[in-house]
């Protein structure tokens, strides 16, 4: 799911490119000779020899691990449902992809006040839902108060109360000018309102606006957007179908798209197993597929398909540690964990190039990044062993460490939605069993880990994850006990100073200043990772997409969702 490239790479391995997206007037045509071949990126597009003028109509058959529990692109929580909804939706803003740079989308412009707590967008007059509505101010206000604040009649949860904490209401200042208030500081505001992973904020029409969850779900047709694509069918477990926008004519400016979508249609398939992705694929039953297996990169690539992918903004892969369960509950314990597993032999034995392993908590393409592999993330078992030795925990006569009675047992829950998620934790498993933690191991389909979270604060020692968003608040979201507290930090912790925690991740919304940011980011990742252990990061994931030489365009986003705007066939 990490840093940003935007030119092809490796001009040896043919076919294989990352950040498929150049942004701004820079998008000038890169073209390399490979194999015999030329392979172009410009713009929105990727194209291949003799086929650089996009070709309008065809339907994308597109493959997934994931599926999608619902239309309702405000809800959504896995990578199916955001990017289905980010296909069906707009936002206020764009964000650039290389640089992390705000900019237009269905806002033209912005103001903010000096405190950071109102933020005034002036819209596009030009814009409107699929169903005929106007997008407006009145539109815009509506759509922020139900997602934020939900709507328990409606059976509507309040998805976007920790996108946007403090928020104290939008106003309509005329018909096309929106103020957004909070009761705090905001910082993180202006890349809020452009996010586009888990629950975005993506625009709905007021006739959906007013029916409820169990309504959207029943029919899909009503769940209407501004975007470029529009529902024609959903059956859960099973597949999407996504039809063009006739009239669609407000792509970001960035991306350089004039007019509608290419595509007639795109069908998401729900494949849950790798190998039938991979075998569809090459049947021709499948265009292009997502959640490419990492044994499965080379010989689709040697086969002739191109693999495209980018590394998820956000946090790495990591394991959330439960600093209120015993043993996790211990400094020395988290530490251990920290120290105690080869990182080198999880990026050798498990990683393709697609991925890398986390030097931080943060991704390297946000803002504020800070390198600790040298430090807190190094592989060091002696010092590990040490930590444990000096906290009291002996080995016992199996190896695994004891104190007094009780056994340091670790148990762990993940998730199976990433290909590369469960052999990187084996891999820490074994390590730290040699030195005497017994991790037990529990990587679960999206939803029984789902259901597990219920239960995270008493049962589990941690809970492996990830969180998107391209902007170093994430910790502030994920980690302040006053929002995320994705550590369970409280009564029972009392070797963090949970006070500290909340400010020192909490300073972040207080500024725009560069320098201020990553001064307050790297606080926050010292803080988290080395003052108190609160995490063990793992690797930076990726979104690993394989496709047909003949489909062009496919768009990586700041969260590296896919947008099929710009996406074409030549078949």
């Amino acid at each position: 799911m990490s840093d940003l490239r935007s030119s092809i790479e490796n001009a040896t391995a043919r076919n294989r490119r990352r950040w498929p997206w150049i942004a701004g007037a820079a998008a000038a045509v890169l073209v390399l000779a490979v194999g015999g071949g030329i392979v172009a990126a410009r713009g929105g597009e990727e194209t291949a020899a003799g086929s650089d003028k996009p070709v309008r109509g065809g339907t994308l058959e597109f493959g997934l691990i994931d599926y999608q529990r619902s239309p309702d692109p405000q809800w959504g929580t896995n990578y199916a449902e955001s990017i289905i909804a980010d296909n069906i939706t707009d936002k206020l803003t764009w964000q650039d992809p290389d640089t992390g740079k705000i900019t237009p989308w269905l806002a033209t412009k912005w103001e903010v006040n000096d405190v950071l707590t109102q933020f005034t967008f002036h819209l596009r007059d030009d814009v409107t839902f699929s169903d005929g509505e106007p997008f407006d101010a009145a539109a815009v206000k509506a759509n922020f108060d139900q997602y934020i604040q939900g709507d328990p009649k409606l059976g509507i949860l309040p998805n976007g109360a920790t996108l946007f904490p403090g928020y104290a209401g939008t106003d309509v200042v005329d018909e096309h000018t929106v103020r957004l208030r909070f009761d705090q500081p905001l910082g993180s505001a202006l890349q809020a309102v452009s996010f586009t992973a888990n629950a975005g904020p993506g625009f709905l029409s007021p006739n959906t606006l007013k029916l409820s969850a169990e309504q959207r779900s029943a029919d899909a047709t009503k769940v209407v957007g501004t975007g470029p694509f529009v529902y024609e069918s959903w059956k859960e477990q099973d597949k999407t179908v996504l039809v063009r926008r006739k009239g669609y004519d407000w792509s970001p400016p960035s991306l350089k798209h004039e007019g509608e979508a290419y595509l007639d249609k795109i069908v998401f398939n729900t494949i849950p197993e790798a190998s039938v992705r991979t075998g569809s694929l090459r049947s021709g039953a499948l265009d292009a597929t997502l959640d490419v297996g990492t044994t499965d990169e080379k010989p689709l690539e040697d086969a002739g398909f191109s693999i495209i992918s980018r590394g998820v903004s956000g946090t790495a892969i990591v394991w959330n540690l439960n600093a209120s369960l015993f043993p996790t509950n211990e400094l020395a314990v988290r530490r251990a964990i920290q120290l105690g597993w080869d990182r080198e032999a999880v990026e050798k034995t498990v990683l393709t190039d697609s991925y890398s392993i986390a030097t931080s908590i943060l991704a390297p393409s946000v803002t504020g990044y800070v390198d600790h592999s040298k430090d807190v993330l190094r592989y060091d078992p002696d010092e590990a062993a040490k930590l444990l030795d000096d906290a009291g925990w002996k080995p016992g006569p199996d190896g695994i460490r004891v104190k007094g009675d009780k056994l340091l047992t670790v148990k762990v829950v993940g998730i199976s939605n990433l290909v590369a998620n469960k052999p990187a934790y084996e891999s820490i498993q074994a390590d730290l069993k040699k030195i005497g933690i017994d991790v037990q191991l529990n990587v679960l389909p999206l939803a029984d880990y789902a259901a597990e979270q219920t239960k995270v604060a008493t049962e589990w020692n941690a809970a492996a994850a990830n969180r998107s968003r391209n902007d170093p608040t994430v910790l502030n979201l994920q980690y302040n006990p006053e929002i995320g507290n994705q550590a369970y930090l409280g009564d029972k912790t009392p070797d963090v100073d949970a006070a500290e925690v909340a400010a020192t991740l909490g300073r972040q919304e207080t500024t725009l200043e560069d320098a201020k940011r990553k001064e307050y980011a790297a606080a926050a990742q010292d803080l988290v990772l080395d003052k108190y252990a609160l995490v063990n990061p793992v690797y930076n994931p990726s979104q690993v997409i394989a496709h047909a030489d003949y489909v062009h365009g496919i768009v990586f986003d700041a969260q590296s969702r896919n947008h099929f705007v710009d996406t074409w066939k030549n078949k």
